[in-house]
Parts: C-alpha cells; structure tokens; sequence
C-alpha cells in the first residue's frame, strides 16, 4: 500500500509539489518562532533564578523615588527574613548615542551570585568602572576606549577610567550594565548616604515569601513590593503577547494554505476518479481506497512537518535566526548579541502538529470518500 501511494504520489508530483513547499515553509516560520521564543524564555529565567527573592521601592504619587536606609534594619527584623541590603543603581543617558546606561553600585554584596563572583576575584575600588558588552560597544564607537566622563546633575564631570567588561553567562543582563563601587555611585547619581534606591531582600524558603512580601507591605504602606515570581509573570505576559500577535498573523496565513490545499486536492479529475473506478472493479473496498489516500496525504504532509521542524531547528540554534530575532531582542542600539541556547518543548511541537496535520488530512479525505462511493461501471463509463 505504502509503495503504491508513492508511485502515485510520483504520478502528480507537481499537483503536490506547491502543497509541499507551502506547509514545510509555514511549518518552518511557525516552530522557528517557537524556538526562539523559548530559548530566549530560557536564557531571561536564568537570569531571573539569580535575583532576590523580594526587592522593595518606595513610592510617591505612583512614581518611584529613593527609599530610607534605616528601613533595612525593620525588615530585617521581620521573621523569616535572612539579610536586607540597600541597593544604589540607575539610568544614565548618553545623549550622544541616544541610549540608557544601566548603572549599578557595588560594595561588599553584589546581589546575584555572578556579582558576588565578580566581586570576590576583582579589587573594585576607586574611579573604575566595569561595563557590558552592550555598552562596550557603544562607547568605542564614541572613542572613549580608556575612560569616560559622567555628568553629574549638577553638571559636574567625573572622569572615570574603564577597568573591563563585565563577565556573566547571560547577555540579556549584561548588555547595557555599567558597574561602579558603591561612593562613585552615589556621586554620580548625586544620592546621599542616608537614601538608596531600593533594598533587596533574602529569603531563604520561597513559600514565605508572599507572606513576608505583605508584612513589609503593612510596615510600610508607601512600598511597592516586587517577588521573583512577580518579574517571571511580567516576561511570561511579554513573550506570550509577543507569540500570541505573531501567531495572529500566522492564522491568517495557515487559513489560506488550507483553502489552497482543499481546492488543490478536492479537485479529482478523470485519470484520478478513472484510478478510483478500476481499483473498485478489481475489488477494493470504499476503506482501501480512503487509506491509500490517507497514506498519500500523510507521505506529503508528514515529510513537509519533519522538514520543516529540522530547517527551523537549524536555522535558530545553527545560523542564530537571522532577521526573525529582532522581533524578540528588539533594534535596540544596546541590542545584546544572544547567542540561542538549544532547547526543545514536546508540547508544543505535538500541539501545532494536530492542529495543522488532521486538518489537510480532512481535506484529503472527504473529495476522496465522495469519489469513492460512485458505481465504478459509472465512473468507467
């Protein structure tokens, strides 16, 4: 039966060829979306694994501003709370690019384990900054290989000397990071010694953490209280807007490919409804003929699947998704270079698989039962 169909499958290789190119070029754009979708999800979770379980701002009129640091000492008394730190960081525009710097002060805790690393083998004192490969970029564009002068707010020009860029294993964080010591900070954001901009928080079981969360929410009812698990939801509602509008679009295309392929097929002409006559009259039953065209269909919209599965594979984890990565990373200046990590989802893959596969099968199947069900002397006639 398989032998057959593929004979004739040969016989009408053109018929299908379209049909063919079409599904496997669909089924490409579609998984390569995905792919990138959950790769990049993978590389930003990592990095969201690292942060603290709790970060607390304080707010006036809906707007963020500097918090107390004597407020570290409250919440640190609140049980279950391991250590509290202040933290100093912050936006800096180079007007010239046009682009935000990420500015971070570090002292003795640098509040994910890869600044701690950092932290631990560098001697991080002085006017020295370490920068992302992000704003490495940018800067050497500007010709500032050795320093860089920052503007205070009061318009004071602090020139300080670029010691490295800044290690880490995902670019997403590091892109567009400036790290400086803790005093240098505060003296460039011009922020005095008594105020932070946030404070983190360490708790070392996560199912307190919505607990203690409401606790300093009550001591301090000017906070905006921010969990892990807050920041996870806000990336997962950006990538799934960002799939969902994708997808939308997609829709529309897979609508069109199936009203081709259904008036494509459904089209039986006479060698075809003559074939279908003279396997009735040597004794084919109505299920034998319906199974060899399901086996046609599947031939071809099987192929097309597992080809275009692989070509999206490759094209993302092999050649790094040329053009369809900027509808994720972005055409930001401070773009990172995201190098895709491999991953793969079953769920996914199986779920576009049934709804594409059964419905060009469908429209294999009904011409060819219609076909089938006419008196062969009929059709021979």
């Amino acid at each position: 039966m398989i032998e057959f169909a593929i004979s004739s499958l040969k016989r009408r290789f053109w018929k299908y060829l379209a049909v063919f190119f079409i599904y496997t070029l669909l089924i490409w754009l579609t998984s390569s979306i995905f792919l990138i979708s959950l790769s990049l999800k993978k590389e930003l979770f990592l990095t969201v694994e690292e942060l603290p379980e709790i970060i607390v701002q304080k707010t006036l009129a809906g707007r963020l501003i500097p918090i107390e640091i004597d407020r570290v000492e409250k919440i640190e008394e609140i049980v279950g709370v391991e250590a509290a730190y202040p933290r100093v960081w912050g936006y800096y525009y180079f007007a010239p690019a046009r682009v935000n710097f990420s500015v971070v002060g570090l002292e003795e805790i640098g509040y994910t384990k890869t600044l701690n690393n950092f932290l631990a083998l560098n001697e991080f004192e002085g006017n020295v900054m370490v920068v992302g490969e992000g704003v490495k970029r940018i800067l050497n564009n500007y010709y500032y290989k050795e320093f860089f002068n920052f503007i205070t707010p009061s318009g004071e020009f602090v020139q300080v000397k670029l010691k490295g860029t800044f290690p880490t294993t995902s670019a997403l964080e590091s892109s567009d990071t400036i790290l400086l010591p803790l005093p240098l900070a505060r003296k460039i954001f011009q922020l005095p010694s008594h105020l932070a901009t946030d404070i983190v928080v360490k708790v070392p079981n996560p199912k307190e953490v919505p607990l203690i969360s409401q606790k300093i929410k009550t001591l301090f009812p000017d906070s905006r209280v921010i969990s892990k698990e807050d920041i996870k939801a806000s990336y997962q509602n950006l990538f799934d807007y960002k799939q969902g509008v994708f997808l939308a679009v997609m829709l529309g295309a897979f609508l069109a490919f199936f009203i081709l392929a259904f008036e494509r097929i459904s089209a039986i002409g006479q060698e075809e409804m003559k074939e279908i006559g003279i396997l009735k009259a040597l004794g084919w039953q109505i299920r034998d003929i319906l199974k060899l065209k399901f086996l046609e269909a599947l031939l071809v919209v099987g192929n097309a699947f597992f080809i275009g599965i692989v070509l999206s594979y490759g094209y993302v984890f092999w050649f790094q998704a040329p053009l369809l990565r900027n509808l994720f990373s972005g055409f930001s200046v401070l773009k990172p270079t995201v190098e895709f990590l491999p991953v793969w989802d079953w769920g996914v893959f199986i779920t576009l698989f049934l709804v594409t596969v059964p419905l060009y099968l469908f429209a294999v199947i009904i011409p060819s039962w219609r076909a089938s069900v006419v008196d062969p002397e009929e059709i021979l006639r």
